[in-house]
């Protein structure tokens, strides 16, 4: 196993809640609609992280590593008012939990070449949301004038992966 850090409030039930689901054999999607439903059942409050993680960076949103192993990875991001997501999509299914503020997402339609806008959510504290690829191209924005922290579930070991994205799109979008 890779890290844990168990001390966290909520994390090691969280942790457990997921293992139950996520190795269950299920398509993707289904796999992170049932760990959205055990994440929705278990969110964790922001104090899952410490003060100073909390506080995010003034250049660039933060990721935090809480947990990983070989079938998911528990990631909390936290985002200061305007940090943004260039628009991508990802190598696995993802989950993910609003502990606090607003986290506005847009989401996009490959066009081969250009990106069509097909919908935007406002994802406020306590909202929980899954999906899977393919069509999962989206970018995140912190809208609010909150610091915003989000708990991310990957179907995959970010301990051995690099990144959960996939790719990053900088191509023209157009609406629909």
């Amino acid at each position: 196993m890779g890290i844990m850090t168990l001390a966290r409030p909520g994390l090691a039930e969280l942790v457990a809640g997921i293992r139950e689901v996520a190795y269950r054999p299920a398509e993707p999607r289904a796999t992170a609609f049932a760990v959205a439903e055990t994440l929705r059942e278990r969110l964790p409050a922001p104090e899952i992280l410490t003060a100073e993680e909390q506080a995010g960076s003034p250049d660039t949103y933060i990721r935090h590593t809480l947990h990983t192993e070989a079938g998911f990875s528990v990631i909390a991001v936290v985002w200061r008012p305007g940090q943004r997501t260039r628009p991508h999509d990802h190598i696995a299914w993802c989950v993910f939990g609003v502990l606090q503020g607003i986290e506005y997402e847009t989401l996009y339609r490959d066009e081969g070449d250009h990106l069509v806008e097909i919908g935007r959510v406002a994802n406020r504290t306590g909202d929980v949301s899954g999906f899977a690829p393919p069509g999962d191209i989206h970018k995140v924005h912190n809208v609010g004038d909150i610091t915003a922290i989000s708990l991310h579930v990957y179907g995959a070991d970010l301990g051995a992966e690099p990144s959960s994205v996939r790719r990053t799109y900088d191509l023209p979008v157009r609406e629909r």
